[in-house]
């Protein structure tokens, strides 16, 4: 049941009239909090955003707004080392946050929570999307909700009753993925134009937003230049330098 429900993921970007209470809000957030964190610091916030004005700038700011026009809910994921600072003044201890081991730490934090909550979800029958767009625009939407130095938004989450489903994409084989004892590259061409197939196949058939295309080639196009430069520049003002 558990490997049918992961297996059949797919992000939905169209959810029905539905808002989450906040009883269900916090149910869901309950859960995930039982996700693993690197010596339990649980260094994550989330920001419920039911505010309609900023719900629509935060949609805007991530250049996603369509995302949240009918979503039941959406949350604002964050790193978040504050927290931690005021704990260690309960010890009068000053917390060293200016490292890039933190920042990995908290967005593994993030990472974690946010699978175990979108899995709670979806085991609900809501459907979700990951909204990777707020890191275009991190400083003003952490002016947006007030985020203190030492917080930094990740990405958000719509989720919701979906109202329109799409199909499950291919994923990598697990060849691809999966080495044994050492790193192997060798495989990769072969498994790639392999992958290559499957993807053009998927693009072609699938029920909306029908395109030729292929993974290698998205790819390539997607990476061949740095993206969001800004982001160092952007958690140096919250008080990472990334030393």
């Amino acid at each position: 049941m558990v490997e049918k429900l992961l297996r059949s993921h797919s992000s939905v970007r169209k959810y029905k009239d539905y808002t989450l209470t906040k009883e269900e809000v916090i149910a869901l957030v309950e859960t995930a909090q039982h996700a693993a964190s690197s010596h339990f610091v649980q260094a994550y916030s989330i920001i419920w955003v039911t505010d309609a004005e900023k719900k629509e700038e935060l949609g805007r700011l991530s250049k996603n707004p369509k995302q949240f026009e009918t979503a039941g809910a959406a949350l604002l994921l964050c790193a978040d080392f504050h927290r931690l600072q005021a704990a260690g003044k309960l010890h009068n201890t000053e917390i060293v946050i200016d490292t890039t081991e933190n920042v990995l730490v908290g967005a593994v934090d993030v990472a974690l929570f946010a699978q175990n909550l979108v899995i709670a979800a979806e085991s609900k029958g809501y459907g979700i999307c990951f909204i990777g767009g707020v890191r275009n625009a991190p400083k003003e939407i952490s002016q947006l909700v007030d985020l203190p130095e030492g917080v930094f938004p990740l990405f958000a989450i719509t989720l919701g009753v979906p109202d329109q489903q799409n199909e499950v994409k291919p994923r990598l084989p697990v060849a691809a993925v999966l080495h044994e004892n050492s790193y192997d590259s060798a495989k990769y061409e072969s498994l790639l134009t392999e992958y290559d197939h499957t993807m053009e196949e998927y693009y072609a058939n699938r029920g909306s937003n029908q395109k030729v295309a292929n993974w290698t080639q998205q790819m390539a196009e997607f990476l061949e230049s740095p993206r969001r430069p800004h982001i160092r520049e952007f958690l140096a003002s919250k008080g990472f330098h990334l030393k």
